[in-house]
């Protein structure tokens, strides 16, 4: 009796296969490039981190300037998902943008990598950004629906008129972002650990509430 042929192998299982290998080159890439750069950053090692063949980088990415702006369009991507989970236009004005705020800065605080990558994205002004197929509208709903908050909160009288989204979204990540990317030379400046948890607190604090009361009614 002939033994039964071998199944074949699972298409979709193959597919989901080659997507965890994407998804590990990502996450390992991200973290090489974090560290060290781009240009300090070895296609051997995002490799090694992901416990991958290095062909399988250069088959799912190209070369080491493709994967690096893979890694910023995926750190963007995911930045906007959670901003989207937040359905801020279903909340009160006040409470929509307070939870915004608390939002970015923690953001920030829970992912130092994201303020590494932007800041040696920055040292290749922005190049491998311009190279982001639709980058723009990543970014325009979020513009969108702050400014809809900012409408809605002049019309109960909570905020002040003539504030533009785009301009108070940048302040709002600068608040942050500034601190984390500076927060080794700061604790220096002011001979104070900054990076420990409640000052970190008190930064976050000092954020939520200086941009509340600067967007607030009476605040003009």
């Amino acid at each position: 009796m002939r033994a039964a042929a071998a199944p074949e192998p699972d298409k979709p299982k193959r597919k989901r296969a080659r997507g965890a290998s994407r998804a590990q080159l990502l996450a390992a890439a991200r973290e090489e490039f974090a560290t060290r750069g781009l240009e300090g950053a070895r296609v051997d090692e995002i490799a090694r981190r992901a416990g991958v063949n290095k062909q399988l980088v250069y088959h799912h990415f190209g070369n080491k300037d493709d994967l690096y702006r893979h890694v910023l369009e995926s750190v963007y991507a995911e930045i906007r998902e959670r901003e989207r989970a937040l359905d801020l236009a279903a909340l009160p004005p006040v409470e929509a943008m307070r939870k915004f705020i608390e939002f970015s800065f923690d953001y920030v605080a829970k992912n130092r990598d994201f303020v590494a990558l932007l800041t040696d994205e920055n040292i290749h002004q922005g190049r491998h950004m311009r190279e982001i197929v639709d980058l723009t509208s990543l970014h325009t709903p979020l513009i969108s629906v702050l400014q809809e908050i900012l409408e809605r909160g002049h019309a109960e009288g909570a905020f002040r008129d003539g504030i533009a989204a785009q301009q108070l979204y940048i302040s709002i990540a600068a608040l942050g972002f500034f601190y984390f990317n500076n927060i080794y030379t700061l604790s220096a400046i002011f001979d104070r650990p900054l990076d420990k948890r409640a000052a970190i607190a008190e930064r976050r604090a000092h954020v939520v509430d200086l941009v509340m009361h600067a967007i607030r009614a009476d605040a003009a």
